[in-house]
């Protein structure tokens, strides 16, 4: 296990040290460099498989130390993994941002049409179609409200003509209820102003 674990170990800090050759590298090299290490990673990460295997081999007494050593360069190796991974992202977004540089410096700009409207007459449309629909609901309920309100003095008016039997009294009663009613909305609605 030892010869192992000494050649993975200084595969890691070979790995560390392609990583300082990542920053400095040009254009055209760093995509074989980028292979070169991530090549290294899974060679070591096949050899981590086997480490573990194999310190779980170990006498009792050295079992612990060996675990927590392969675990170490487990860590090493991820860490190493995800560098690579934030090195490749930020240039990939670098090289997208020079991309979008040319391709704005490589446009003609035109100026714009001179008949350029603003389309506003449908929204218009919807909104005054709107208020009508709006406007006829208010005038179907205070017809309703209409209807209901004479079908009541319609209802007194012959309750009182059958008990007093005489019409003129019951519309003249009738006269009365109406204006009982209005002094009773006027009491329990005091929004309602009149001029």
């Amino acid at each position: 296990m030892e010869p192992l674990y000494q050649q993975t170990h200084k595969q890691v800090h070979e790995i560390q040290s392609c990583m300082g050759r990542l920053e400095t590298a040009d254009k055209q090299s760093v995509h074989i460099v980028e292979n070169e290490i991530q090549a290294s990673i899974d060679q070591i990460f096949s050899r981590l498989e086997r480490l573990e295997i194999l310190s779980s081999k170990e006498p009792p007494n050295k079992r612990q130390n060996a675990k927590l050593r392969v675990d170490q360069l487990k860590y090493d190796v991820q860490h190493l993994q995800t560098a690579l991974r934030n090195f490749q992202h930020r240039r990939h977004a670098r090289e997208q941002q020079e991309r979008q540089r040319e391709e704005l410096l490589s446009r003609t700009f035109t100026t714009n049409d001179s008949d350029t409207t603003i389309p506003m007459d449908e929204s218009l449309q919807f909104n005054s179609s709107l208020q009508k629909v709006h406007n006829g609901m208010d005038d179907l309920i205070l017809d309703g409200h209409n209807i209901l309100d004479g079908l009541r003095t319609q209802r007194l008016t012959l309750k009182v003509g059958s008990l007093l039997g005489d019409r003129e009294k019951a519309s003249c009663f009738s006269l009365i209820q109406q204006f009982s009613n209005c002094v009773y909305i006027l009491i329990t609605c005091p929004q309602i102003v009149i001029f």
